[in-house]
């Protein structure tokens, strides 16, 4: 193989790799000795630095990797800074309680528990594949039946519905305990705290 089709190989490699990449398991991929590597290596450090790109190659001990040059820096910033977020509402928090809580369930069970409908909020919860329909209800009419999704899992830090914080009821988790509460359901300040949090504007 020719050296510059070496390089060429490698360039590609480093650019996939990410972290920094040892030139002694880069060696054993082309079945050459660490010491022509390193060379190689040393080599398309060499033409980075003559192209005078935005990008350059670092060696790490005998590893090897991309970065960019710190003139550079703000523009990279910019690009990285986090993009607008929105918080789950409150009754986007309070449904996805509910589900999680005592799926597979149905709209009318979920307005039950909260006293007031869900359709919109439902809308959204699907659109955003935080929930999904997971059937019918043999009950009268076959209503549809919801339930958490694995993105849901994802995005609070889940493996498992086993990892929901346990609870007496959802309707007092819900609720906060207020007696003589008949109003729409409010979420106890216990549950934002373990599971509001914030999703990019295009989720």
């Amino acid at each position: 193989m020719a050296n510059e089709s070496i390089k060429s190989a490698v360039e590609s490699l480093l650019f996939v790799w990410g972290d920094p990449l040892e030139a002694k398991a880069c060696a054993e991929l082309f079945n050459l000795p660490t010491a022509d590597m390193i060379r190689i290596m040393r080599d398309l450090m060499q033409d980075y630095e003559e192209r005078g790109g935005g990008i350059r190659i670092r060696e790490v001990g005998k590893a090897y990797q991309f970065y960019t040059i710190p003139e550079n820096d703000d523009y990279i910033q910019k690009l990285v800074t986090p993009v607008r977020t929105r918080r789950l509402s409150q009754a986007a928090l309070e449904v996805l309680a509910v589900i999680a809580y005592k799926q597979p369930v149905t709209k009318s069970q979920i307005d039950g528990v909260r006293g007031i409908k869900s359709d919109r909020v439902i809308e959204g919860l699907l659109a955003k594949g935080m929930i999904e329909e997971k059937g019918r209800s043999n009950a009268i009419g076959r209503p549809i039946i919801y339930g958490t999704t694995r993105k849901f899992l994802e995005v609070f830090g889940f493996e498992s519905l086993k990892d929901l914080p346990e609870i007496d009821d959802v309707e007092t988790l819900i609720l906060g305990g207020e007696e003589g509460y008949d109003g729409p359901a409010q979420m106890s300040e216990e549950l934002k705290d373990q599971i509001a949090m914030d999703l990019d504007e295009d989720q």
